[in-house]
């Protein structure tokens, strides 16, 4: 907290006192004074992490730390809460202080020098004192890292993020607030279901998710109960269901019947189970029971209105007791209490959250964050076992590379329409017949052989939007008209647009689909999260129809049939009435070949297929457009890295047995599954360090739903590719020094060099991806493993935590242990 010129001596001084991380709260060290980098050079040579600058600094309570300068102090608990604004910390620690809820750690991370969000979700990914991951946001410094840092939180706790800066003039205010682009929100949002994230609205709405999570971590199911002595209440409640994950719960005929013998003659005889206005706190004893044991209900809210029966505290008591004893009978289902109006709220809650049960201001706040739990568990429940679809994309990227490559030849970064169209056939897409004419004169050749009507378009590399300038002509009925069209067109644009170089014209004979949708479809840029894809309503009104579903590619065909599901037009595209149904399989290969060629060519930062036509024979593209990268790219800028297939070929062991090799994809389950069925008892001990029997489908989705970014599997295969042979997964930690790998070989295939050439495969790997440092923990019996890691260089060390355990290490990279060291 010293003055931003005194800050870098003093990191250094730190450093070498063996300090190993430093909590910056001084604002002033930016990058324009040189001090930002000056700090940062003070901290490296002694591998020093800094939190900050300008923030306001960091809590761990069950550590009794408070490095902050926060008015409150926060209570022990097992959130985690990472925030860009150091006043909203403060404001959450008085909301979450009145409401007894306690924190594993708070971050303030401020202008992220070096320590980043991803960096703290991998931190509290681990922490086995936080059960949930509280965000908010205002913008990612590197998307990459932080997709995989909160994917791989995700599929074990919830992240619940709210994301600040999404209007525009929001999005320059948290840019001069904590120097990152905010991006676009839809593209955030994108982000956030991608990764597992639960996105929430309102800063209220973050509470309700804290709330709620501070007290459960999982429900697979929605089915929710509601008690209530307020009718109008439990309507209420109904309602707010509407917009959630849930759904009410419908009763069993023994609970209603149960329900009856105990309650007055007035109750609701259904769920919401309406107990009357008069009920005491015995008459809710007498409900909760029967309705929490319903094998019809997966959850239970508990409201109550103030009346003159008995007091807040009363009705509070009633309820924890009934929910206590449910409990030490084994029914552990989620209950949430709603008890309306704020003294009655305030009264209650101390009871209701010394019994467990979190308690909320009304009955849309409690349905909300029940919803949000139920989204946590949703979104970690899609990371393991969302449908996979691989759909393998007829692609020439030889072709396409050359495309590219003369347009750079040319010095444009706009291809013209036929050049697009040409791009899009090299990856299967299907597209009208186009010819070029250079000039009106030449236009009566162009149409040659093509059918009439014709429409008829301008080429030109400054007008990328050619309607916008009455660049487009449509249904002409001869190669006269088509002339006369492209004459008129050529006048009209020099008026208006003098400075725009005109090179031809693009003519094609119109497409009559008369069942047909306009769709657009394309590959754009993000300046955070790099290339997406875009799907939706097409046509000249797109803008301002704005239908559209945004992905981050790579997306299998699975990913693709959701985008287009997660579109208004899709309804339209089912069929309706007297409409067909429009081949949604065909749209679906469109994004999948979209999703290819943003993977392999990296120039291409905008690319729009509007309108692409849809109907029940298939799509056709109309028109396209490609806006190239200013300067070449040798990677497109992905914020999920694809399967590495680079890696894939064939190996041969020195006994000249050759087999196939390539990365794992997600569609591999059944052949992983039919792999580990063939390995022995003994081997799978040996694999997995356990005494398991059958391999199953969560282990199976851990090695073939990877983060390429960390984890890989290779999978060597017989001749066909249809058979496992061996399978080698290899894991990093998040900064990816380290990393640890396991081998498996089916029985079979034993002593034919196999296990030994992919061993050497995957090291040749991790070399490539500059790891330092790959360590396997073996069985001290495992005789057969031991032996080849030493004669590949392994060294060999007991694991002081289990004497039947080895720890074998290599060091690719022997300066990364000295250092460490």
């Amino acid at each position: 907290m010293t003055p931003a010129s005194t800050v870098p001596g003093i990191i250094s001084e730190l450093g070498a006192l063996g300090t190993r991380c430093a909590v910056v709260l001084s604002a002033g060290i930016t990058s324009d004074s040189g001090l930002r980098q000056a700090m940062l050079d003070a901290a490296r040579p002694h591998l020093l992490r800094i939190v900050g600058p300008n923030c306001l600094g960091i809590m761990a309570p069950h550590a009794r730390l408070n490095a902050t300068f926060a008015r409150a102090r926060a209570r022990p608990g097992r959130l985690a809460l990472i925030s860009q604004s150091g006043a909203l910390v403060t404001a959450f620690l008085d909301w979450a202080d009145a409401r007894a809820i306690g924190f594993s750690a708070i971050v303030s991370v401020g202008d992220m020098a070096d320590v980043d969000v991803g960096d703290l979700i991998d931190l509290f990914a681990v922490d086995p004192q936080t059960d949930a991951i509280l965000l908010y946001l205002e913008g990612i410094s590197d998307a990459a890292k932080f997709m995989s840092a909160a994917r791989a939180a995700a599929l074990n706790k919830p992240v619940i993020a709210i994301k600040a800066g999404r209007s525009p003039a929001a999005a320059a205010a948290a840019l001069s607030h904590s120097g990152t682009l905010a991006g676009t929100w839809d593209v955030y949002r994108a982000a956030f279901d991608r990764a597992g994230i639960v996105t929430v609205d309102t800063l209220s709405q973050l509470f309700d998710a804290a709330e709620i999570l501070s007290f459960y971590r999982r429900c697979p199911r929605g089915r929710l109960a509601i008690v209530t002595n307020g009718g109008g209440a439990g309507i209420l409640a109904v309602d707010a269901i509407e917009d959630t994950p849930a759904e009410l719960a419908r009763l069993s005929t023994g609970t209603l019947a149960t329900l009856g013998s105990r309650l007055s003659p007035g109750w609701s005889r259904a769920n919401p189970v309406d107990i009357v206005g008069d009920a005491g706190p015995s008459r809710y004893a007498d409900a909760i029971g029967p309705v929490l044991g319903d094998e019809g209900v997966d959850a239970l809210l508990v409201m109550n209105c103030p009346t003159a029966m008995a007091s807040a505290e009363a009705f509070a008591e009633a309820v924890a007791g009934a929910v206590g004893a449910a409990r030490r009978a084994g029914v552990t289902k989620p209950v949430i209490a709603c008890w309306l109006g704020d003294g009655n709220r305030v009264a209650a809650r101390r009871i209701l959250g010394e019994a467990g049960i979190p308690s909320f201001a009304t009955p849309q706040e409690a349905v909300e964050g029940f919803g949000f739990l139920l989204e946590a568990d949703r979104a970690r429940s899609a990371l393991r076992d969302a449908p996979v679809r691989r759909r393998d994309v007829r692609r020439d990227v030889g072709k396409a590379r050359a495309i590219v490559a003369g347009a750079r030849r040319a010095n444009r970064t706009l291809l013209g329409e036929i050049e697009a169209k040409e791009l899009l056939t090299a990856y299967g897409v299907p597209v009208v017949r186009t010819r070029f004419a250079a000039s009106p004169d030449v236009m009566p050749d162009a149409v040659d052989g093509l059918p009439p009507p014709y429409a008829v378009k301008l080429v030109s590399p400054d007008i990328s939007h050619k309607s916008d300038v009455g660049g487009v002509v449509l249904g002409l009925a001869s190669r006269k008209a088509a002339a006369g069209a492209a004459c008129a067109m050529e006048a009209r644009v020099r008026a208006r647009h003098p400075e725009a170089r005109i090179e031809g014209f693009a003519v094609e004979t119109m497409i009559d689909r008369p069942h047909s949708h306009e769709l657009i479809a394309g590959i754009a840029t993000d300046p955070v999260f790099g290339r997406l894809l875009v799907f939706g309503a097409g046509g000249t009104s797109v803008e301002i129809v704005a239908d559209k579903a945004l992905a981050l590619p790579p997306l299998d065909d699975a990913g693709a049939h959701t985008m287009i599901a997660a579109t208004r037009i899709s309804k339209l595209l089912a069929g309706y009435r007297a409409e067909p149904a429009a081949n949604v399989d065909a749209i679906a290969a469109t994004i999948d070949a979209l999703s290819a060629m943003a993977e392999d060519l990296p120039d291409i930062a905008e690319l729009d297929i509007n309108p692409l036509l849809a109907d029940p024979t298939g799509v056709i593209a109309l028109d396209a457009r490609v806006r190239l990268e200013e300067q070449p790219r040798a990677e497109a800028p992905l914020a999920i890295r694809p399967p590495p297939m680079a890696w894939a070929g064939h190996l041969e062991t020195s006994s000249g047995f050759a087999f196939q090799v390539r990365p794992v994809r997600s569609d591999d389950e059944p052949l992983l599954a039919d792999f580990f069925a063939r390995v022995s008892p003994e081997d799978l001990r040996f694999r997995f360090l356990s005494g398991i029997e059958r391999v199953d489908h969560d282990r199976l989705a851990a090695m073939v739903r990877v983060d390429y970014r960390r984890t890989i599997s290779f999978l060597a295969l017989d001749h066909e590719g249809s058979s496992v042979l061996a399978a080698a997964m290899l894991a990093a930690d998040p900064d990816r020094t380290r990393a640890e790998v396991a081998l498996a070989t089916r029985a079979d295939m034993k002593g034919r060099g196999v296990s030994w050439s992919l061993f050497e495969h995957v090291l040749r790997y991790a070399r490539a991806e500059r790891i330092a440092v790959v360590e396997a923990l073996e069985f001290a019996d495992h005789e057969a493993a031991l032996r080849m890691e030493r004669e590949m260089g392994f060294t060999c060390h007991a694991d002081p935590a289990d004497p039947t355990l080895r720890i074998v290490r290599c060091a690719l990279d022997p300066a990364f242990l000295e250092d460490s060291s």
